[in-house]
């Protein structure tokens, strides 16, 4: 750039919760004076969902975006074209900014090929006669707010299911399944709180099997009825030993299922994106298949399950959900610089470079043993 030797935006954190203030500077050195109408920077908050789809024969593109945050500010000069133009001196000069994120329930910071989230502060360098530099810096939001604490997640789930062998209208050969789930609302990093038992006074073996599902919904307005996409991945699953005919187990989790890092619950909070997950238990018996599946629904929270009457809580640290990571899966990929997404699965034989990873909250070391 003439004249522009660096131009940068620094941010006092990377990481911020809805109602927080956003502080950081500008940094821009001249080589020599410069003729700088304004220095203007904006917040924004952008969901973003695109994807092809076949209309007549025909690959269509289709695309929508919501905007949550949209504030913006000048920290030099005047925005307007009418006046003298201020001149700069040349050096090292940084401008202090500060914007305020509302207190509203906002989406999390989320990245994938079908749809994102981003949250950035942008810089406009206003210079006459010329195009106007200008510069990005994401960071990442931790949202939206849900309290392992709150009461409609503290109440236990329980399910049970009995499958029987039927023959000549008699019920017999039955196999037993129950399961209770403690609370509703975890961590990532937390263990989740299951206890399971099969009773197997069949003729075949069985094995308890628990998944856990992430499912990430899309929706473009398009229309009347719009457009949709959805996505699965498993982010954790576990298969028990046999059970053979006549014995019975009792199962808990402890900590054999710890929540990988995955984003949040998101349902209700952004139109284009939904994201929740979905806890299955069922039976796999050796002949007939799986069968007796329970579905308890998961809500990953941002806030972390606090013990009462106890003084050192849990540490909560910010990590990057991995793809492909060993005991679970994470929609991806972060984001790319310089790549974009076409809608087909076209892998660039070129090294990826990534300009930005969300993160989420995770429990550092959790206790074991906190007792509620």
């Amino acid at each position: 750039m003439d004249n522009i030797s660096e131009f940068d935006i620094k941010l006092e954190k990377d990481i911020y919760y809805a109602g927080e203030t956003i502080q950081g500077h500008v940094i821009l050195h001249t080589t020599e004076n410069f003729k700088l109408r304004s220095m203007r920077l904006s917040l924004r908050g952008q969901a973003h969902a695109e994807w092809k789809i076949l209309v007549s024969g025909d690959r269509r593109n289709v695309k929508d975006d919501q905007y949550f945050v949209d504030e913006r500010i000048v920290v030099w000069g005047h925005d307007s074209s009418e006046g003298p133009i201020p001149i700069l001196p040349r050096g090292k000069h940084q401008f202090p900014f500060t914007f305020n994120l509302p207190e509203s329930a906002l989406p999390c910071s989320f990245e994938s090929r079908t749809g994102y989230i981003r949250y950035y502060v942008k810089a406009t360098v206003d210079r006459p006669y010329a195009s106007p530099p200008q510069g990005l810096k994401y960071f990442t939001l931790i949202g939206p707010h849900i309290d392992c604490m709150d009461e409609q997640y503290l109440k236990p789930m329980i399910g049970s299911e009995v499958r029987t062998s039927c023959c000549f209208c008699c019920r017999r050969n039955p196999v037993e399944l129950s399961a209770q789930l403690e609370r509703s609302a975890y961590v990532c990093g937390e263990s989740i709180k299951l206890r399971a038992a099969i009773d197997n006074k069949g003729i075949e073996k069985a094995w308890l099997q628990v998944k856990l599902t992430q499912y990430v919904e899309f929706f473009i307005d398009r229309g009347v009825l719009g457009t949709s996409k959805e996505q699965q991945k498993v982010v954790m699953e576990y298969k028990g030993e046999p059970v053979p005919p006549g014995t019975a187990i009792k199962w808990d989790s402890s900590k054999k299922m710890i929540l990988p890092v995955c984003p949040p619950t998101l349902v209700g909070v952004c139109r284009l994106i939904q994201i929740y997950y979905v806890l299955k238990v069922s039976v796999q018996l050796e002949k007939s298949g799986e069968d007796m599946q329970m579905h308890f629904p998961i809500t990953v929270a941002t806030v972390p399950f606090r013990i009462p009457n106890l003084t050192q809580q849990p540490q909560i640290k910010y990590e990057t959900a991995m793809e492909n990571v060993e005991g679970g899966c994470y929609i991806g990929p972060e984001f790319l610089l310089g790549q974009v997404y076409d809608g087909s699965d076209h892998l660039t034989t070129q090294a990826p470079l990534i300009l930005y990873r969300p993160v989420y909250v995770c429990i550092a070391n959790e206790k074991k043993t906190q007792n509620r």
